[in-house]
């Protein structure tokens, strides 16, 4: 047990000094980034489009500014450290260790999850310059951050043991995640689209999370809240399954 918790410390302190050590490549862009999300969308949009939902657009928006920015950065984080790892053939020897793969796939979700969880507090920080709230819940905020942190630390590791050059690392975040987060509701409520679109987007995880986040902001959502934990723990249960598979097994990391 206490090698177990050595390796599992040992391996999130190299992932949090390794994007720290880079800060100003892992958590200054997608602060100015959303910076300018709230400028451009949340003030010079936003003051023409009016309420949504009974709050200022911008009050609206930036739960799921938020959350796009830490869900992104949480899955990069992962992809691009283990892919590295794996990269250098020094993954071969954490496969070797007397180390679980659990713990493994502990410390690599962990490192992901406290990049997200910064660049989500950051980005956060800076939206007070431009609105405030009256937090409906901060439990509900704290587990789903949490939750989605979790959910796209393991995505990002199984995409990087399938990665087979660093170009493809940015395959999913590029055509996967960026049109679901877009689809997600961030921009909208889903119940101004045709019924039809409705169920649609109903289909895309990401809205779930999105709208469970800005429930804990503002206390509305177009899903039951319900719904919303229950996506995120069926998707951590299935993505940790996936990635103990493999991992244990050596798919894809063993030359």
């Amino acid at each position: 047990m206490k090698l177990a918790w050595v390796a599992f410390y040992t391996l999130l302190r190299k992932e949090i000094s390794r994007f720290m050590r880079i800060w100003l490549q892992t958590l200054v862009p997608p602060v100015i980034t959303m910076t300018l999300y709230f400028v451009i969308f949340g003030q010079l949009i936003g003051s023409r489009i009016g309420d949504m939902a009974g709050f200022s657009y911008m009050q609206f928006i930036v739960p799921g500014l938020i959350m796009m920015s830490s869900l992104t950065n949480s899955f990069g984080n992962v992809a691009s450290s283990f892919y590295s790892t794996k990269f250098a053939h020094n993954v071969e020897e954490l496969l070797i260790s007397p180390v679980s793969p659990h713990i493994i796939i502990l410390g690599y979700m962990a490192g992901g999850m406290v990049r997200g969880l910064l660049v989500g507090i950051l980005v956060t920080m800076v939206s007070l310059f431009f609105v405030s709230f009256d937090i409906h819940s901060w439990g509900v905020i704290a587990l789903t951050l949490l939750f989605t942190t979790a959910t796209f630390s393991l995505g990002g590791l199984i995409n990087a043991v399938f990665a087979q050059s660093f170009d493809d690392i940015s395959i999913i975040p590029t055509f996967v995640l960026t049109p679901l987060t877009y689809l997600g509701g961030v921009f909208y409520s889903i119940s101004l689209l045709p019924h039809f679109w409705q169920g649609v987007s109903k289909l895309n995880p990401i809205m779930y999370m999105i709208n469970g986040f800005r429930y804990g902001f503002l206390g509305i959502s177009d899903v039951p809240l319900v719904y919303t934990f229950t996506v995120l723990i069926l998707f951590i249960s299935v993505l940790y399954g996936m990635a103990y598979y493999l991992i244990s097994r050596g798919i894809g990391l063993r030359s």
